[in-house]
């Protein structure tokens, strides 16, 4: 069986019915959306949700439950492959990676994340690190400090 000699199973597919094609169609002139209204127009018809101007369901059930997210701690992400910009021996603070430019802000800390490989030693004093970046710092020979 090659590409070209597949075709789809006997009644699974069907010919999309093409309207506005004129009086004999039995689909002409509206296509089937009535004369004006609403659902007659080319953008027409409602959002999702919309009741006729009802309250929404979504607005009418109240809200429930805890949500974190106006206290989450939010890390600025640096990865370690970022870092092989520094001298080999240097001492990385999230001041210092914030005048290098790596960074633009430092929310609530910075995080080091694994992602590439650090090929020089580097003592790293930073709010928080993933298991794999703390792996690679001191397997490069440095220090991961926390702050």
């Amino acid at each position: 069986m090659k590409l070209h000699e597949l075709s789809p199973a006997k009644g699974s597919t069907k010919k999309s019915f093409r309207v506005g094609r004129g009086p004999g169609s039995g689909n002409g002139k509206t296509s089937g959306r009535g004369h004006k209204g609403q659902w007659a127009r080319s953008g027409g018809g409602v959002r999702p949700g919309f009741e006729g101007g009802q309250m929404p369901l979504q607005r009418r059930l109240p809200k429930r439950g805890f949500n974190n997210h106006e206290f989450a701690t939010v890390y600025a992400e640096v990865n370690i492959r970022d870092l092989n910009k520094f001298e080999d021996g240097a001492v990385v603070t999230e001041e210092v990676i914030l005048e290098s430019g790596i960074l633009k802000k430092k929310l609530d800390g910075v995080k080091i994340l694994g992602n590439g490989e650090l090929e020089k030693k580097l003592t790293v004093s930073v709010s928080a690190y993933s298991e794999s970046a703390k792996a690679k710092i001191e397997k490069a020979g440095g220090k991961a400090e926390v702050i």
